[in-house]
């Protein structure tokens, strides 16, 4: 399984990405250097929403058009 997500830095900043092991991802954000770069100077993350999909070019396909929503599109995902 693929996944998109969105998280909330401290910062209130949303990020958006693709992964396919959300679990270990979020940890990156958090933990590690490999994490990305946006997230890594804002720390912590919160995983704010997370869709499944089944095949890698679905998720990017959402990722994208998820980073094209404005904050107050995305954040009615979630709230």
């Amino acid at each position: 399984m693929f996944y998109v997500y969105i998280l909330e830095c401290a910062d209130k900043t949303l990020y958006v990405g693709s992964t396919n092991d959300l679990k270990k991802r979020l940890y990156q954000h958090n933990n590690l250097k490999s994490g990305a770069h946006y997230t890594k100077i804002r720390r912590p993350v919160v995983l704010k929403y997370s869709q499944k999909f089944r095949t890698y070019a679905k998720a990017r396909a959402k990722e994208a058009e998820f980073k094209r929503l404005s904050r107050q599109e995305k954040m009615l995902l979630f709230l």
